[in-house]
């Protein structure tokens, strides 16, 4: 079982393997059909493509966020169209350094399956490993998806408000976490307390994950004593924060909670605190 992360040779010599399930969830935040386009231009073979938001989002509200995480029924459904039962191995991938395809990793680990990884390099690194690619779009038969979900994972609005000494991870680049700009969301800043880790630190110049070794001293130089398993990791959406949890769990740390709505959901309401500028080192509570 592949838990964290594939190389394309592994993928590769699984490709005609039935409970082999590969996704293709390339996505662009400024233009929603990007991903799609791209993948019916060319695509790895057998792969299905996911929409960001038809498939693993519910609908928005104004105050929910850009991209609520699905009720655990409607989310188990969509697994189940695309072909996911407990046997399947599942592989995602994107081409912007697996920050789209974690969320997929996420999800179906929040609903309990945790046979599912995420393509080392995305498109790019099967493109450089000689691969095939193709322009035929995919589809699986449906299977039988039970969700056993792990509600311990996520943390919802309600669990931040009024709560103490929150160990909270903000994934946005640091322009966004300061204040400095925000190009998607109505105001910028972080949440008070929030300490930032932008989720692209976790790639090398090659846009492939840094070594296990490397992130765990990275992540330990943010988080010094404290257990991962208290932090509470967000971004913008509740997306590319699943990259910084993958990261953890790859580096071989305790798995952090995801605040699904994250910024855009915190700052819908004018009421909630908003900081800007940077914020004191962690301290060792």
């Amino acid at each position: 079982m592949f838990a964290t992360l594939v190389d394309a040779p592994t993928l590769h010599a699984h490709m005609r393997d039935p409970d082999w399930a590969v996704f293709d969830c390339r996505f662009d935040l400024e233009d929603p059909d990007a991903g799609e386009g791209a993948y019916l231009i060319r695509h790895i073979p057998g792969a299905v493509y996911v929409h960001l938001d038809r498939a693993l989002c519910a609908p928005r509200t104004g105050r929910n966020g850009r991209h609520p995480l699905p009720p655990t029924d409607l989310l188990a459904e969509t697994f189940a169209r695309l072909g996911i039962d407990e046997h399947v191995q599942v592989i995602a991938y994107d081409d912007r350094g697996g920050g789209f395809a974690a969320r997929l990793w996420w999800s179906l680990r929040y609903l309990g399956h945790p046979a599912s990884a995420v393509l080392d390099g995305g498109i790019q690194a099967w493109i450089e490993a000689g691969f095939p690619l193709t322009t035929d779009p995919e589809r699986r038969s449906r299977r039988t998806f039970v969700p056993r979900p792990r509600p311990d994972r996520l943390v919802t609005l309600e669990d931040l408000l009024g709560a103490q000494d929150l160990l909270l991870i903000d994934s946005r680049s640091r322009e966004r976490y300061l204040g400095e700009e925000e190009p998607l969301d109505p105001v910028a800043g972080h949440i008070p307390g929030a300490r930032n880790r932008f989720w692209g630190t976790n790639l090398d110049p090659q846009g492939r994950f840094r070594s296990p070794e490397s992130l765990r001293r990275s992540w330990r130089r943010l988080l010094g004593t404290r257990d991962s398993a208290q932090a509470i990791v967000y971004c913008g959406s509740g997306v590319t924060g699943c990259h910084n949890i993958l990261s953890m769990v790859h580096a071989g740390l305790h798995e952090p909670r995801l605040y699904a709505g994250s910024w855009s959901e915190w700052c819908s309401d004018p009421a909630r605190p908003i900081a800007t500028g940077e914020e004191p080192p962690l301290s060792d509570g």
